[in-house]
């Protein structure tokens, strides 16, 4: 999640289960980018390589992002909201918001240029830039809006996930090693002729997550998730049972258990359960969260002062460093872009070629757990995550 109330003001502690889903969503992330890095996914131990391609295409295809969009959508729902009950007026706030958006831009525009054309950061600052005012439209316009949007924004991601499964199975799998050149200013020529037609096509596909996350930041939803536990219950358990059914037929066809031609309908239906299952996830953390805060709730009562319990919030150490992680989310997304370019560049490392899918996943989980490890050292010497205080400070 890339854009944050600002503080927690007014002595009011920050809510555990959003900034908790932002660092589990990083794990997600990982996932989906890292075997793009390779240039033979089928490289190394096959068995492997196929529980790692169906993991992919199960649980981070289509799914890292609507999570990531939904949690955003959910941030500037936050963000609003926050500085309108401190007594800013509405036009004030649509200026930070736009001015979040202008930076966002340049960030994205920075990362997909200067380390990998991967990045959503940029999308996300235009589509901010285009809709700020809808933070502060009717629900309504916020549910039909996500309607609307949902159905061109299927059909692009459907046809992607058609066009990547056709190249796979001619065994010329849409990684990232064909652009790769010899030397960086090559490389960032390359990204630079990439970035303008990207942005712009990407922006359709993350309205319907930000229209419902923003909705759902409106009703405090994963702020007070004990106030919503019937709403969390029933969406964790249809929406991530919908995203079994819909996700399990594409993931077949990708390893082969099932063949078929016909891989329109599969992609949809991976698609539409994918977004359902990023806002599944973030209700099942909701769910989490309430439970973590009734165990602290309970020892509170009996006195418990358990050695392995964290200062802050009474969390767990590994809650704790969870949302740390989830805290200083920008600055580990663009983190994980600067180990996956130290790695697999023909100007760094060059291992793009040495290994497959089940080694890059491993060195994607691996990365995503030294995020952990450096963002609750952060914490402990009381470090912000850098690119979250260089967007504060940009955008004032």
């Amino acid at each position: 999640m890339l854009v944050q109330p600002t503080a927690i003001r007014g002595g009011t502690k920050r809510s555990l289960a959003p900034d908790l889903a932002r660092g589990l969503m990083l794990l997600l992330i990982a996932l989906a980018h890292a075997p793009v890095f390779v240039a033979n996914p089928n490289l190394g131990p096959q068995a492997l390589n196929t529980v790692s391609r169906f993991l992919t295409v199960f649980v981070a295809d289509n799914l890292a992002r609507s999570m990531f969009v939904f949690l955003f959508g959910y941030g500037l729902g936050q963000l609003a909201r926050s500085r309108l009950a401190a007594g800013a007026e509405w036009p004030s706030v649509r200026k930070l918001l736009r001015r979040r958006g202008f930076w966002l831009l340049v960030i994205g525009f920075l990362h997909a240029t200067l380390l990998v054309p991967i990045d959503i950061i940029s999308t996300y600052g235009l589509a901010l830039l285009i809709t700020a005012a809808m933070v502060r439209a009717r629900d309504s316009v916020l549910l039909w809006t996500a309607a609307i949007s949902s159905v061109p924004a299927t059909g692009v991601i459907a046809w992607q996930t058609v066009r990547a499964h056709a190249a796979a199975a001619a065994g010329n799998p849409e990684t990232l090693p064909s652009l790769m050149k010899d030397d960086f200013l090559s490389q960032v020529l390359i990204h630079l002729m990439l970035w303008p037609a990207k942005v712009p096509a990407t922006v359709l596909l993350v309205l319907p997550g930000i229209a419902i996350g923003i909705w759902a930041a409106r009703r405090r939803i994963l702020d007070n998730p004990e106030q919503h536990v019937a709403l969390l219950r029933r969406v964790t358990i249809s929406f991530l049972g919908l995203a079994v059914v819909g996700r399990l037929p594409m993931a077949l066809i990708a390893i082969g258990a099932w063949k078929t031609d016909a891989t329109w309908v599969p992609a949809i239906a991976h698609t539409l359960t994918g977004f359902a299952c990023g806002i599944g996830l973030a209700a099942a953390v909701g769910l989490i969260a309430i439970k973590i805060n009734a165990r602290i709730g309970r020892e509170a009562v009996l006195g418990s002062d358990e050695s392995g319990r964290a200062a802050e919030g009474g969390w767990g150490r590994v809650t704790t460093a969870l949302v740390a992680l989830g805290r200083r989310s920008l600055t580990f997304y663009l983190f994980q872009s600067v180990v996956f370019v130290a790695l697999f560049y023909p100007f760094t490392l060059n291992l793009a070629g040495t290994m497959g899918a089940a080694a890059a996943h491993a060195i994607g989980i691996g990365t995503w757990l030294l995020s952990i490890v450096l963002a609750d050292w952060m914490r402990r010497v009381g470090h912000r995550g850098p690119f979250e205080l260089v967007l504060r400070r940009l955008s004032r």
